[in-house]
């Protein structure tokens, strides 16, 4: 089958591999959409933390924003999984581990990442290997456009979740790229007061076209009381930022990560009283995720730009846009176009 291979920092391109066998516990799925990220973008310019702690190595097959069809399955997989039309978790467990069996599996030491961490192929294929314990069924009305979004969608959600912020209240988010854009879509779905910060004018327009009003720069941030604050930026000013600007006693959310260490004075969240949560994946806000798209309650259609063939996505990871893609932040992938 072709799928897409990187094989050294900048170096990608499409090749002929075996596609995956159903082993026992595995299903495999015929995959339709594939969301790129930046994640994506550092596995394919070898900046990816992993390479340097040994968690990833090339060759190496990425994509973890999918969905798909399952074809095949193994043994101890029900036989009810063939036909249907599922994402999943990119977050795999060894499921015997304390983490694992307190339902932190995504956190487990021993974790395989779809398509980022210890090898797991990803989904940048025309076929995938996934555990079923991982899948997760999709409704109609999730079209591959939704399903392909359900995996930063659950990002989002945890994001939200963390900032703990309640209908009526207000919200800021930092970096109106895919997970910032998603995290105001839900919040706003729930009545909160959704204000963004960005930097460049195409993100900034961006999130006004989806209907946002508040879009401040840095230097433009009106002097309100902020209920919750999310960062989802890699800039490591940013938390810093996040602390000072939210209200005392109320929480930080952050679910960007920084190429280099963010400092934030301690002194000023113990005399805040300011929680700060970090997020990690998607993993349990998958299934919420696919809910709200499927109730029609937030579309994030709007965030892709365009959708590519395999033959393209080294370019569009090397950063190459069209003009007529517009603003808007993720492109998509069809393995089979």
């Amino acid at each position: 089958m072709r799928a897409f291979v990187i094989d050294g920092p900048g170096q990608g391109a499409v090749r002929e591999v075996e596609p995956p066998s159903a082993e026992p516990g595995l299903a495999v799925v015929e995959v339709e959409r594939v969301g790129l990220c930046g994640t994506d973008e550092e596995l394919f310019s070898g900046e990816m933390s992993y390479f340097h702690t040994g968690d990833a190595a090339y060759p190496l097959r990425p994509g973890h924003e999918w969905c798909g069809r399952v074809v095949e399955v193994g043994d101890g997989v029900e036989r009810s999984w063939v036909g249907r039309r599922v994402t999943g978790d990119t977050m795999l467990g060894d499921g015997t581990c304390n983490r694992c069996r307190s339902g932190r599996q995504h956190l487990c030491e021993n974790r395989y990442e779809i398509g980022i961490r210890r090898g797991w192929p990803g989904a940048l294929a025309e076929r995938l290997p996934v555990p079923a314990s991982a899948l997760l069924p999709l409704p109609d009305a999730v079209d591959p456009t939704l399903g392909a979004l359900v995996e930063p969608g659950g990002n989002a959600v945890r994001a939200l979740r963390a900032a703990d912020v309640r209908p009526g209240e207000r919200l800021l988010v930092f970096g109106p790229g895919a997970i910032g854009c998603l995290v105001a879509l839900l919040a706003a779905a729930e009545g909160i007061d959704v204000h963004l910060v960005g930097r460049s004018d195409g993100s900034l327009a961006f999130a006004r076209s989806l209907g946002f009003e508040h879009v401040w720069t840095d230097d433009t941030i009106p002097g309100l009381p902020f209920d919750g604050v999310v960062d989802a930026t890699n800039a490591a000013a940013v938390p810093a930022r996040a602390v000072e600007l939210v209200e005392p006693g109320r929480r930080v959310s952050l679910i960007g990560i920084a190429g280099h260490p963010s400092l934030v004075d301690t002194r000023t969240a113990v005399l805040r009283e300011i929680t700060i949560s970090g997020v990690l994946s998607a993993s349990g806000g998958l299934a919420d995720a696919i809910d709200r798209y499927a109730s029609g309650n937030v579309d994030p259609r709007p965030l892709v730009a365009a959708t590519v063939g395999l033959d393209e996505v080294a370019a569009v990871l090397a950063g190459r846009r069209e003009p007529a893609w517009g603003n808007a932040p993720k492109i998509h992938v069809d393995p089979h176009r």
